[in-house]
């Protein structure tokens, strides 16, 4: 039986993607059930799938090849669920029929696991004429709060997590007001958003021009090109959204330019995707291919990667026809163009395993090498799949091999594909790998660097009590078991020590082969000057990335679990912070200083008011009791019940900031109404919201992730370390920015779903 690298990983495989009974009893008894699950699913569309069931196996085997979590937790299950990762939506007709339209497609694909891209910028700008009607449009912002709304019901409703992107182009008329949307920091929560950036919009920020912002063929507005760039950096400086997608070259490099045109991404940013196009996601364990790991003849076994590839590229190609769609437009786009998405994890690991520096120009260039290495034999596997099973429907040997990434590739190797075509249109992508890489023995997490040699996590057991436990990367694991007690080489770097222009390096050195596009964050110091902040995208743009995500940690962002500056200690011995939370209530004193806050909702005689009073604690205040009064009668009952419930909750201390966000997810079937120009979908989710502005405005609640400021209940240990965002699954202090989602370190809860 597999022994599990780390205490950490056999509770992700429990947690996340061991099969279980409705009642939770297990089905996959062992991790080797699991891969046999998923083997088994996969061969099952093949000719003779014994045979192909044990070769599958063999790659799952010693966590080689990791297929993303959908396909980990759905393969064989017999649940309707999709096995796709991601989707793009149908372009967003400017109608309101047709707004509602794709609402409901999104709210479809959401309910089986999907997350979802969308471009607004077909919506007409705010303020716009509505003909026929004698009315102002509304705006994209409008709707994509509908979307937001939309999303935290299904997520309500038991699902995964939601996980949106939404994206506007440059010349957008209301772009400045997508560029600084969420630094409310209660509006679009659900969302990822990122600009699309064109050449033309780059070439005039460079050249000191004039940018007009346009719908159709009416100009709304000229604004300078370098101030709406400035207006970007700042808000991504300050709130580390919105993202830069360099539109034009994503669509210049697609293998499928001949027959597509992309203007959405997928939640992370790694798929650039045509209207309901869809991928799924796989990577390969680049640190379990080390032969001599820390040897003078250490090596990446090149031998094993390619065979490994070509059985990840079968069997992700089988995923196409094993896996359930939420829409028949998915379904027909993923056969016409059999799109995957492998990737890779593990890749710093593996660097230092062979005595590279993460960053370094030696390690550009190898992970260049590797990446051209598996790009090669993706193509090539993918030929062989085409000679058996046929190319994709929409091949066309002319366009595939004038387009994308086919103008670089080995003679050879177009050759090979000019004759028998290719199965897969489009083969590699780097996604975020987060909780697969706690998985499979806390390797290192794509092509990140190591974000910590080690770190304590707080493990909360049955009886309530936690236990401490030690988390270590997978590499400086293998380096004490080997080295013992040597000290780390000067060569072991991590997120927290490198230079911003070592992240832009080796992204661009790994974006050159890789089909899509890049999931990754580029972590700067939280002192950077903002001049410093605006090279880092211009790098990026210079050196031929797709896209750039930065995290600077601040005020509003939050902090992440890292190293503190004070601490003497060895990087691998630092901790993050600890809160223990103190389960006596809160005593009620005499007097209280609180707000009553009118609530009109439009269905409603009479108003609701809403009275929160607020204790103090250590000289800081926050709620303690809650009072909902209204003359509407019908409103009683619950009213009552809602004031000695949140009340309750309050008066026990710690983290109350969900009771907002539970409420904000009540859906109305009856419908929900516009309040304030913001879609509301109940009573319930407007009160809920009512409470998020007072904890807000009392400072006990900030920014998006919703963590404490500072509990006066909390007794703090480690107050030297910097303390990050409380996870919304664990409730521990260890999110951190990686890959461009929020991830928690603790129990791989992640933002991108």
């Amino acid at each position: 039986m597999t022994r599990f690298a780390a205490p950490i990983a056999e509770q992700i495989w429990d947690m996340k993607y061991r099969l279980k009974q409705a009642d939770g009893q297990p089905i996959d008894g062992t991790v080797e059930d699991t891969w046999r699950r998923i083997a088994t699913s996969l061969a099952s569309v093949e000719k003779d799938p014994e045979t192909w069931e044990k070769k599958f196996y063999g790659a799952l085997e010693d966590f080689k090849f990791l297929p993303a979590g959908r396909i980990t937790a759905g393969a064989g299950t017999g649940r309707t669920v999709t096995l796709f990762n991601c989707f793009v939506m149908g372009t967003i007709p400017d109608s309101m029929a047709g707004i509602f339209d794709m609402l409901k497609e999104a709210a479809l694909t959401m309910q089986q696991g999907g997350g979802i891209g969308y471009d607004f910028s077909t919506i007409r700008p705010r303020g716009a004429d509505v003909k026929g009607v004698a009315a102002d449009a509304s705006g994209p912002l409008s709707f994509m709060d509908v979307w937001d709304a939309m999303c935290r019901t299904i997520m309500s409703a038991g699902s995964r997590r939601g996980a949106m992107m939404a994206t506007m182009r440059c010349d957008h008329p209301d772009i400045e007001d997508f560029i600084t949307a969420k630094s409310d920091a209660a509006r679009l929560r659900m969302f990822n958003v990122s600009v699309l950036v064109t050449d033309a919009f780059m070439e005039a920020v460079k050249n000191d021009g004039s940018w007009e912002l346009k719908f159709g063929d009416k100009v709304y507005k000229t604004v300078e090109a370098r101030d709406l760039w400035n207006k970007i950096m700042k808000s991504t400086y300050d709130y580390a959204e919105p993202g830069v997608i360099f539109i034009d070259r994503i669509n210049t490099m697609n293998n499928l330019g001949y027959c597509e045109s992309i203007a959405a991404t997928n939640p992370c940013g790694e798929q650039p995707l045509p209207p309901y196009g869809a991928c799924l996601l796989g990577s390969i364990n680049m640190a379990r291919l080390v032969d001599n790991a820390f040897e003078d003849g250490a090596v990446l076994n090149e031998d094993k990667l390619e065979e490994l590839v070509a059985l990840a590229v079968r069997m992700m190609d089988n995923v196409v026809d094993a896996s359930r769609f939420p829409l028949e437009a998915q379904a027909r786009e993923a056969e016409q163009k059999r799109r995957i998405g492998l990737g890779v994890t593990g890749l710093a690991d593996a660097l230092l395993m062979v005595g590279l520096k993460y960053g370094s120009d030696e390690a550009a260039a190898q992970t260049e090498k590797w990446m051209k290495l598996i790009a090669r034999a993706s193509y090539l596997a993918s030929v062989e799949l085409a000679k058996e099973k046929g190319a994709f429907p929409l091949f066309d040997a002319e366009g595939y091999l004038s387009s994308g990434n086919m103008k670089q590739m080995d003679d050879d190797v177009r050759a090979e594909i000019a004759e028998h075509g290719i199965r897969n249109a489009l083969l590699t992508s780097i996604a975020p790998t987060g909780t697969i890489s706690l998985y499979a023995g806390n390797v290192s997490s794509g092509i990140e660097p190591v974000f910590a040699y080690a770190y304590k996590r707080k493990v909360l057991q049955k009886d309530g009590s936690r236990t401490e436990e030690e988390v270590v990367d997978y590499a400086v694991q293998m380096w004490r078991e080997k080295k013992g007690d040597a000290e780390l080489p000067d060569y072991f770097v991590n997120a927290q020590t490198l230079e911003p222009s070592a992240h832009v390096k080796m992204q661009a050195a790994a974006q050159k082969w890789i089909d899509s596009s890049i999931s990754k964050t580029i972590n700067c110091p939280e002192d950077i000057s903002f001049d410093d902040f605006k090279d880092v995208y211009m790098a990026a743009w210079d050196q031929g990335c797709k896209g750039c995500t930065t995290y600077r940690p601040n005020d509003v962002t939050g902090s992440v679990l890292s190293v503190s500056e004070e601490s003497e200690k060895a990087p691998e011995q630092d901790e993050g912070a600890d809160v223990v939370y103190l389960s006596e209530p809160l005593d009620r004193p005499q007097a209280l200083e609180g707000n009553t806050y009118k609530l009109k909702w439009p269905d409603s005689e009479h108003a609701i008011y809403l009275t929160i009073n607020d204790v103090i604690v250590g000289g800081r205040r926050r709620p303690f009791e809650v009072f909902i009064n209204s003359k509407n009668m019908e409103h009683f009952a619950w009213t009552v019940a809602l004031t000695r419930m949140i009340s309750a909750v309050f008066r026990r201390g710690g983290d109350i900031t969900f009771v907002a966000e539970e409420l904000k997810a009540v859906f109305d079937p009856r419908g929900g109404a516009w309040i304030q120009g913001k879609y509301i979908p109940s009573i319930l989710a407007a009160i809920g919201s009512v409470i998020e502005q007072h904890l807000v405005s009392i400072g006990f609640m900030e920014g998006e992730g919703m963590g404490l400021k500072t509990d006066p209940q909390a007794q703090v240990v480690n107050l030297d370390q910097p303390k990050g965002k409380s996870c919304p699954s664990c409730g521990q202090y260890s999110m951190m920015m990686v890959e461009g989602c929020m991830t928690c370190s603790s129990c791989g809860h992640s933002k991108c779903g």
